[in-house]
């Protein structure tokens, strides 16, 4: 195999979405990876999940869930991935990996992962592993300039509006940092493909040292631009020309879902291990939900023009909440929180306003104003 991917962020999230769908495709013939996965901090020494990336015998994935109103349970043994490793341990390797064999970069490095550190991000010598990981994306690319100057494909995951082009613009800040000479940012504008994408799946468990239990539903959604194209041919990829419809859905139903649930389980004393499927079977915070759903975010929707398309998501998100096999902690959706209220309501209202939606939204308001 040929098209070399590599994958910073060793997620669960990962694990049971890109990697799956490339294990997938290979087992359908297609000649793609194998992917490197890549700790992006800290030391591998803290867990043995960057070990177990190189165990050959791969990792379990269970899908679990309905599919086609029927109950799914299979599990499926990973072998996508022949190594793991840690970019402050295994630098040369990763540095070596990245200028000579990739084709492909895969990136989910959480909520704040594309925040830099200028006094710690400098690099300049083969050695120097600056602290941010666009700063090291932006050391990789310098050095793969140097090497071969090859082009490359990029596809963040962090859900990030634009998340190509932010994780672009904070690369070449960091290059500009470091007084990359010009003829790099000629290269990376013209050689460099940064995707935009749209990942979709509720993986709800970890699997230890490495492996998740997900649902059914998966969706990898990429924006046509020139140089970019999908690592592999599979039914939950798609390429399309605007990713709008699928983030604002996405982002405002069934992220926008899950953060009200954690204000209510974080302002109202909830049990510390309830999970999404327990919390809605209290009857009152259902009605909240169907509620706010009803009277705050489809009205929000129908004022931009894709009322159908929102009613429809609504009743396919409230299956995936009450799916009857997963146990989606609320304890992990409520992680960075605020920063999701900011991303998943606040710009929700603003882009409801802007379309004069009819609702006057006042409990998405009143959350929001918790967190200005």
């Amino acid at each position: 195999m040929s098209s070399r991917i590599i994958q910073f962020g060793t997620s669960r999230f990962l694990q049971a979405h890109a990697a799956l769908f490339v294990h997938e495709a290979q087992q359908s013939g297609q000649d793609v990876g194998p992917i490197a996965v890549v700790q992006v901090s800290g030391a591998s020494s803290r867990s043995g999940r960057v070990a177990a990336f190189g165990n050959p015998q791969g990792y379990p994935v269970i899908i679990r869930g309905m599919s086609d109103g029927q109950p799914l349970n299979r599990t499926i043994q990973v072998t996508s991935v022949d190594r793991g490793l840690s970019a402050t341990e295994h630098w040369r390797e990763l540095s070596k990996l990245f200028a000579d064999e990739a084709e492909f970069v895969v990136s989910n490095t959480g909520d704040t992962g594309y925040q830099t550190w200028p006094e710690e991000d400098r690099f300049g010598s083969d050695d120097d592993v600056p602290r941010s990981f666009p700063a090291k994306l932006a050391a990789l690319l310098v050095q793969r300039w140097q090497a071969s100057a090859r082009p490359l494909v990029i596809l963040p995951c962090e859900l990030i509006t634009g998340n190509g082009h932010v994780l672009k613009q904070a690369v070449v800040d960091c290059a500009r940092l470091n007084n990359v000479a010009a003829g790099f940012y000629d290269w990376l504008d013209g050689h460099v493909a940064f995707a935009e994408t749209l990942v979709d799946r509720i993986v709800s468990e970890p699997i230890e040292p490495i492996g998740a239990v997900a649902e059914p539903y998966a969706l990898w959604a990429i924006k046509r631009a020139p140089g970019v194209r999908a690592p592999c041919q599979h039914p939950s990829i798609v390429l399309t020309d605007d990713l709008e419809p699928y983030e604002r859905l996405k982002l405002h139903i069934l992220n926008l879902g899950h953060t009200f649930l954690a204000e209510i389980w974080q302002r109202e004393g909830r049990p510390a291990d309830e999970t999404v499927r327990a919390i809605l079977a209290d009857k009152d915070i259902r009605t909240r939900l169907d509620t706010l759903y009803e009277s705050e975010v489809l009205p929000g929707f129908a004022a931009n023009g894709m009322g159908d398309e929102a009613k429809a998501y609504v009743a396919t998100t409230l299956d995936r909440f009450l799916n009857p096999f997963l146990d989606h902690r609320i304890a992990d959706i409520s992680q960075h929180h605020p920063e999701k209220v900011a991303r998943r309501i606040r710009a929700f209202l603003d882009w409801a306003d802007k379309a004069r939606s009819t609702s006057d939204m006042g409990t998405l308001r009143q959350i929001a104003a918790h967190y200005i």
